[in-house]
């Protein structure tokens, strides 16, 4: 959905800026670094073809954030006047995290491959989906899992068709409760006779 209808519908949105993006500013909010903060100011799109698709004002804000370790600058825009700058570049922050939620799901879950094309098969599939992260995500919250979530719906999968108790299932292998003992004894390392 467009921004400039998102923003008639009264929903406030933050975004990355396009490096190439040609605008103007009309007003400087902040003139020097604070923080985190390089600059906030508001702006107008200088392109009648930019100006068309958001002829409205907007907000951008330049902040350093944190990426991989690493310190990045980063330009935000927004319709939203009244938030802080560091509320806008927490936003946009945040939204990493539910990325990463949907690779997960998408990844781990094989939510890629549908089984049909109609709405609610794949509604269905989406619903089931979730539901198993959910019960996977509480499984390793009540067994203090300390491992990755691939790793835990790698070690299910394999026993799925047996009849086994989950939480003994995790402890045998060591995984569960903090536990990161060796899975394997010494002597398994070595052949007989050889």
């Amino acid at each position: 959905m467009p921004l400039l209808q998102l923003t008639r519908r009264g929903v406030f949105w933050v975004t990355q800026a396009k490096d190439n993006m040609d605008y103007r500013v009309v007003k400087r909010l902040q003139r020097k670094r604070c923080g985190h903060i390089l600059r906030d100011d508001w702006i107008e799109l200088k392109t009648s073809a930019s100006r068309q698709k958001y002829p409205q004002r907007l907000r951008r804000v330049l902040a350093l954030v944190e990426w991989d370790g690493r310190w990045q600058e980063m330009a935000f825009l927004t319709n939203n006047f009244e938030w802080s700058a560091q509320t806008i570049a927490d936003l946009y922050k945040c939204r990493w995290q539910i990325e990463v939620f949907f690779k997960q799901i998408k990844q781990t879950l094989q939510l890629a491959d549908f089984l049909g094309q109609s709405a609610s098969v794949v509604k269905w599939q989406v619903w089931m989906a979730l539901l198993t992260y959910v019960l996977l995500r509480f499984l390793a919250c009540v067994n203090e899992w300390q491992h990755s979530f691939t790793r835990m719906w790698t070690l299910l999968r394999t026993a799925l068709w047996r009849k086994l108790d989950v939480p003994s299932l995790l402890e045998f292998c060591g995984t569960a409760k903090g536990s990161f003992r060796y899975l394997a004894r010494p002597e398994q390392v070595y052949f007989a006779n050889f």
